[in-house]
Parts: structure tokens; sequence; C-alpha cells
């Protein structure tokens, strides 16, 4: 491997190496992307891509780029022959020591062939003994950890076959990895993008990121833009999917540059450590060879001393070496890792590396991803505000939502605009299943929005099909709201139309001057905005996320049966509405999580929650799982408390700590340190994978055994790093699962639990077999 630059001549009289360049680029991968192309003004990006965004670049000139700079592809690494591979297995550690006794043996035997008349075949039996050992464990060692090369063939099953390119003025369909810089490209819903984007022109665009970022909720894309690239609204990255709308993009960054290429490289890059039971094993082979050795010369040097034959005491020798050498050990660790990971298995556990059995029993800290395990992975409704009252919905994984009342006209209101507001759909067929177990077709919050209807009123899609929608405005991120006009039905008396919409909180209020009380219509004074705004506040302050709802009754003589309602123009009104009422929804919990917790926190584990997520959303979900003990503050808590400035709270004095992803970017490896070491309860938000790696090494600083658990792109780097990676096998990306030591077959952190248990029963045991096997073991009574 080549070094990055020519070492001084101190430095080669010194001795000292100079870093490689493979270890620099590692170390640059962890960092931050540094960039501006999402930033800079357009016309001052297009001067340096040297592109046109009306007709694109001129195919004599892609065809320049394309040679100069490569096809748009993952670069793969450096992958190390399989016949070397399987030699590592049959030649690293312990396997050396047992190949070693097995060539004294065949030594011995050879001795006794050659001075013998009637030679004894034992030391010949036990040779071969010994190498089939070897060679057996070797080639099961070899199939198990045969992984790596599998992680970059999950990367590139990303990446997308055609692009729609924008050249010489005219669109053409091109195969992806021919993209180059500066290239124009046009995408739709249903796409998978190509290429790091700056978008130039979207409609209505929402991208899934829930991948890189780990953000559940589809993102919508405008000409916004961010300091940090992974929150500006006009990116869209390489791999991810468009959910809905469409848009045009320049493309700034292709192939390993793009944030997913550093991030395969970064996770293909990385070696793990040892595991507790290799170290274990590594340190009980030094000891045994080192008595081993030490006996047999010992006995040597007295047969000499004593006068016996040279080719006896030779004999001599080497039989005591080997008798000292516990050949049933590799096959024992073996065959009980085995048999444990059988068992695991059947707890939802499934092990893909042996060795993860035993480092899950030995674990010390979990960092956990929030999104789908600690949480159920799907939006529910969790509360309501309506007649000035903030209602408790049902949010446990089997709700059925019987307790909450719909006699109140406001929420029959609300429930309404629930139901005809919305997009999404039941796929067909599911009749059958309970609510929560259907699918649909819709984003997140729609979801959320459409099954608690149906739990709650149980008539949703027979409802919407009775009220046709004559008109329909879909969200975008400039109105912030979603509207719909539909028909009443022959059979009701009034056969006016209904307008519904929702959308952000304060913008619905906006648009509203009445709101529905108790079943009376009152008008919006500043008393009710101020209830309105303490119901805001303390929805989002539990980390949920708000929409606002309201409907009007547009009048019969002005908008008659068969308008036609216009949704550019918007030929009827948006303001003067009648407000109904807030739903807030969050990912809630899973039931088994905070049990699951508890049992950590009692046997002696460190419980992190690290995740893209937002911090208000992820401390809330902290504490109500028991991540954050009930009682223990954070800086900003005491800082409220106090009515005080935080930089004038002293942050030793919070057992718990919430840490931005964009606070820890500007904090050395020792800041890091000091926060895990004075503070118990820790939560890191709006992590980039980067950062997710960065908090591993930081915890096995520490000296801590570190377990890991994700489902995205964004973890696989930390699932590699760290001691033991745990991916979630339901939600989990083949990316993260190749990462990973062990797959949760049911997403679920108290499955986590039950196999930490496991391993530490295969821990407790294990230790003991060398002194039971050995030949220096316990004594033992006939």
């Amino acid at each position: 491997m080549g070094v990055d630059k020519k070492p001084h001549p101190n430095d080669v009289k010194n001795g000292t190496k100079a870093k490689t360049k493979g270890q620099k680029d590692m170390e640059d991968l962890k960092q931050e992307v540094d960039m501006d192309e999402h930033v800079i003004p357009l016309e001052e990006l297009y001067r340096r891509l040297q592109t046109d965004p009306r007709n694109g670049l001129s195919n004599n000139e892609a065809k320049e780029r394309l040679a100069r700079d490569g096809p748009n592809a993952l670069t793969p690494p450096k992958s190390t022959p399989a016949w070397v591979k399987f030699i590592q297995e049959m030649t690293g550690g312990f396997s050396l020591l047992l190949w070693a006794g097995a060539i004294l043996c065949f030594i011995g035997y050879g001795i006794e062939i050659a001075s013998a008349t009637y030679p004894v075949y034992d030391n010949l039996y036990l040779g071969c003994v010994l190498a089939g050992v070897v060679f057996l464990t070797g080639c099961f060692s070899f199939f198990q950890r045969a992984k790596s090369d599998a992680i970059m063939d999950s990367f590139k099953s990303m990446v997308p076959q055609y692009a729609l390119v924008l050249r010489n003025g005219e669109k053409s369909s091109i195969m992806a990895d021919q993209l180059v810089m500066g290239d124009v490209v046009e995408i739709k819903g249903g796409d998978r993008i190509p290429a790091d984007l700056r978008m130039i022109e979207v409609k209505g665009m929402k991208v899934d990121n829930s991948s890189l970022t780990g953000e559940s909720e589809p993102q919508s894309r405008s000409l916004e833009s961010h300091p940090n690239p992974l929150e500006s609204k006009n990116m869209a990255f390489f791999s991810t999917n468009i959910v809905e709308g469409a848009g045009i993009g320049v493309v700034i960054r292709r192939g390993d540059n793009t944030i997913m290429g550093r991030i395969a490289r970064l996770t293909t890059g990385l070696e793990s450590g040892e595991t507790p039971i290799a170290k274990e094993i590594h340190h009980f082979i030094f000891l045994i060879t080192f008595v081993a050795v030490f006996l047999g010369v010992s006995f040597l040097i007295v047969c000499f001393v004593l006068g016996y034959p040279w080719l006896n005491t030779i004999i001599f020798m080497i039989g005591i070496i080997v008798a000292n050498v516990p050949e049933g050990l590799l096959a024992t660790v073996t065959v009980c890792l085995t048999l444990t990971a059988k068992r695991m298995a059947k707890k939802n556990c499934l092990v893909k590396n042996l060795e993860a059995v035993e480092t899950l029993g030995s674990t010390s800290t979990i960092c956990s991803d929030k999104t789908g395990t600690l949480t159920q992975n799907r939006m529910t409704v969790s509360h309501l505000w309506f007649d000035n009252d903030i209602v408790t919905a049902d949010t446990s994984e089997n709700r059925t939502g019987g307790d909450l009342s719909t006699t109140s006209e406001a929420l029959q209101s609300l429930l309404r605009v629930v139901v005809l507001c919305n997009r999404a759909v039941f796929k067909a067929g599911q009749d059958a299943l309970p609510v929560v177990k259907r699918e649909v077709s819709g984003d997140a919050s729609e979801t959320a929005l459409l099954k608690f209807g149906e739990i709650t009123w149980q008539k949703t899609m027979d409802y919407r099909a009775r009220h046709h929608a004559v008109c329909e405005i879909p969200f975008n991120s400039t109105n912030k709201f979603q509207l719909s006009i539909h028909e009443r039905p022959p059979e009701e008396k009034d056969q006016s139309h209904i307008l519904v919409m929702k959308g952000a909180p304060e913008r619905i209020l906006d648009r509203c001057s009445t709101i529905l009380v108790n079943g009376a219509e009152e008008p919006m004074t500043e008393e009710w905005k101020q209830r309105f705004n303490d119901a805001y506040l303390d929805l989002g302050g539990m980390g949920e996320r708000v929409l606002g709802f309201c409907d009007y009754f547009l009048p019969l003589d002005k908008y008659p049966r068969g308008f036609k309602f216009d949704g550019e123009e918007m030929n009827f009104p948006t303001s003067g509405l009648r407000f109904v009422g807030l739903i807030s929804m969050i990912d809630p919990p899973r039931s088994a999580v905070p049990d699951a917790v508890a049992k950590c926190r009692s046997a002696g584990i460190r419980v992190i929650m690290v995740t893209g997520d937002h911090p208000i959303t992820a401390k809330a979900i902290a504490q109500s799982v028991g991540i954050i003990s009930a009682g223990n503050e954070t800086v900003e808590d005491i800082a409220q408390r106090l009515n005080i400035d935080v930089n004038r709270v002293n942050p030793r004095q919070a057992k718990a700590a919430v840490i931005h992803g964009g606070d820890l970017k500007d904090m050395n490896s020792q800041e890091i340190d000091d926060i895990l070491i004075h503070h118990s309860e820790i939560v890191f938000a709006r992590t980039s994978p980067q950062q997710k790696l960065i908090i591993v090494e930081a915890c096995q600083r520490q000296g801590a055994i570190v377990a890991v658990t994700g489902d995205g792109v964004n973890d696989s780097p930390a699932l590699k790093k760290a001691d033991i990676g745990i991916a979630m096998g339901i939600s989990g990306s083949d990316v993260s699962k190749q990462a990973a030591d062990m797959i949760l077959l049911d997403d679920n952190f108290a499955s986590i639990v039950t196999g930490v248990e496991e391993g530490a029963c295969y821990f407790s045991r294990i230790r003991e077999f060398p002194h039971e096997i050995s030949p220096m073991g316990p004594a033992r009574n006939p």
C-alpha cells in the first residue's frame, strides 16, 4: 500500500511509520462531508459545472467527462482472494498451536519408524486427529466469515439502472453509470435517484431518506438550502427513492463521492476488533504454549543430564508438549456456540457470526437506534385536541380505539376531515385482517390518520366513496396545507359541498374565523387562539407531529351541484373557515421495551439512544421507555426549572444529556469522552452515519463492549465497527444485514435482552472449558 507522502528522514531514522494513504482516507471518511454545491447560487453552480439547465451537456462533452472521471458506480474494495482467507482460517490463533502439535506428533512417529522394529501408531493417530480438527473447524469458520464481499454487493443492488437525462436539448434514457458531473436529470415518483442532485425544479416532490438519515417520514423537496447537506431540501441523494411528485436536478456528486458512496467506502474499509472470546483464547494459547514448551524443554534437559538416549529424550519431550495441547477446545467452543445460536434463533435472534453469541453475553453498552427498534416503526395518532380538551388515543400495538367516545360533534367533524382530506387507501382483500395489520397505500401520516379513522369510526372507505371528491389540492411546502372539496350523497338533506383542509396548525388557524366547541360555532377570538397555542405547544413538546383540521360548508346558491371547481385558480374560499381540532402523531414505543431497558440497567448494561430523528422526539421516546429515568434532568431541563440561560448551567449537574448532531460535529474526542463519563443517560439526536461511528469508537475507548442496533444504510458503519452489530430483520436494509453479526427477526429491542441472557450463560460456561479439558485442569476424583 502506497504512502500519502514521503516520510521525513528523521522519521525513518527513528522508526516512525508514515500514515498510509488508506488510513488517511478512512479518517477523511469519518469526517462530515465538506461541500458547498447545495448552498451556492444556481448561476455559480452552472458556471462551476459548465452546464446549461435548459439544454444540458452536449454528447461530446459528456463523453469527454465520462472518459476523464470514469463511470458513475461504486468502486469495490480490494478483496483478499478466497484461498488466502482459507489459509488464514487454517493458521490463525489456536489452530496454529494445534498444527504445531500435529507436526510434532508426525515427527515423533517418524522417529519411531526409524528407530523401532515395531513402531507404535499412537502419534500418527493423534497427529491425524489434530489436523482433522483444525481442518474441519477452519472450514466452518471460513464459511461463517465470508460476508465482507457481500456488503459491497448489497450496496451495488441499490444503484438504479437507468436515468432520464437532458443532452443537446433532448431527453434520453441512458444507463445510470453513464451520468457525468453537470448532467441535468429528470426524476419522478417511483424512481431511484441515480446520483447526488441539486434540485433546480420541484413539483410536489417527496423522497424517502430513511435508509440514509433514519427519518421514517417522506421528506418534501424544495429549492431551500441548509448548511447541512443531509437537511437541505434542495438535495436528492443517490440511491434514495422518490415517493411522489417530480423534479429536475443537476448532478453534483457521483459514484464513490456521493454521500451514499462515502458510507459504502467507510463500511467496507472498517475492521472489527477482536471479540472477548478471541482475546480469552489467545491469552489461553499463550499460557498453554509457554507451559508446554517449558515443561518439555525442562524434561529434555533433565533427561540429558541423567544420561537417557537422545532419541528417547526427544520423543519424551514431544509427548509432553503434545499432551498439554487441549485438542478438544476448538471443537467444544464451536459446538457450544452453535447450540446457543440455535436456541437464540428460536427467540428471534438470528446469529450470523458464531462468536457474536459470546460477545452479546459480555455486552456492557447498547447503542440503540430509535425508529423500529425502540418504537413500532409506524406513525400512530396519539393525542387529539377538540372541545378545548386534550384526549389521549390508544397507541398500543393491538389498539382498538374503543375507549374514545364519538358522541362529541367536534370529534365527529374532526373525523370527517380526517377521512375525506386523505389520499391514503387500504389495499384490497384485507377486510378480515385487524385494522392495525392492514397494508395501506399512502405516506406514514395519512396512513396513521386513515387507520385511526377506521378504528374509531369503522366506516371510512364507505363514507369516502359516498362523498365524492370534486377538487383536490395536494400538500406542498409553500401552502403547507392539503385541501379537498366533496359532494354530499343524494340521500342527505343538505346538498351543499363540504370543503375540508388539514396542514400545519399555524397555517390552518390563520385561515379560520370560527371554532367548533361543544357543538357550537364560536368566533376565533384571541382567547381561543391562546388556548390553541397552549395545546399546540403541549403536543409539540411531547415530540409529536401536530396537524390542524378545519372545514367549511360551501353555500349552495353560489356553489350548486355540478359547479366546476378549479384547484389552480382556487375559485372557492380558503379563508373564513371553521377550526375543528388538532391531532398529534408519533411513532410510539413498543410495549415490551421499558421492561427490557430496566433489565439492562439491573444487569449493569448502559443503553444509549443514537438516532437521526429530532431531539425533542428522541427525548420524549427516551423518557417513555426509561433510557432517561423519571426525575433525571438534562441541562435544558435545569435551565428551564431555574429560569436561567443554558450556558449558566454546569453540565455535570445533569445526569441525562440530549446531544444534537450539530453540536457533536464541533466536539473533539476528549469532549465526547467527557460526555460519556459524566452523564449516565444519553441521547444522541440528528446524528449522521459518521457520527454514529464516532460514538461507537468513543464507547470502546472507555473499555465498553458495544452492541449497536440499526436498520438503515446510515447505520452500517457503526454496525461494522461495533463489537456486535445487530440489524433489523423486518425493516432492515440489505446493507445493514450484511454488515451486522446478528439479526433481530422481530425488530424488537426486548429480543436483544433475551440474547444477552443466553450469551451470558454461554460465557460463564465456556470460560470453564479450558480448565476442564486441559491436562492442567483440576484433578477429578475417580
